[in-house]
């Protein structure tokens, strides 16, 4: 095999990974040609009208369930936090600042915008007994968990 066979089966499968990893539809030719060509300033990671989906974790302790989401860089003022019927809903916008002035991106990698997650909790939780607190980039949302009463035996006469 050539050499620059090789590269070009290199570019080949960096973009194969790209895809996969970006989740993109795109075929492999179409990605080909497109890491040719000079990315422009107006290209993105997400697809118009897409909002970028928020990883969670959510674990539970004796006496609660505990939600936490990466959210460094997203003011207080900038989450929504909301329950209903045991679906929890964080939505967002990170904002990249005053990049007006740039003429010409090179790299993008950064998600900018907004932001979304609803999930269905695991577990029956007190919704009125809920604490959010955004501390160093991370939410923690904790709930007070419904106690499950311990199933009782009963006698047969």
């Amino acid at each position: 095999m050539a050499r620059g066979q090789k590269q070009n089966d290199d570019l080949l499968m960096e973009d194969e990974l790209a895809a996969a990893f970006l989740n993109e539809e795109s075929t492999v030719e179409e990605n080909t040609s497109e890491a040719t060509a000079q990315q422009s300033a107006d290209d993105s990671w997400e697809e118009d009208g897409v909002v970028g989906q928020l990883a969670v974790d959510v674990y539970e302790t004796d006496e609660r369930l505990v939600v936490k989401a990466r959210t460094a860089g997203v003011n207080k003022s900038d989450l929504d936090v909301s329950i209903s019927d045991g679906i929890l809903t964080i939505s967002g916008t990170l904002s990249s600042g005053d990049d007006s002035a740039a003429s010409q991106w090179h790299i993008q990698e950064c998600y900018w915008g907004e932001f979304s997650r609803t999930l269905a909790l695991p577990v029956a939780v007190k919704e009125d007994e809920v604490e959010a607190v955004l501390k160093d980039g991370v939410l923690a949302i904790s709930f007070t968990k419904v106690k499950q009463e311990q199933a009782r035996k009963i006698e047969i006469q």
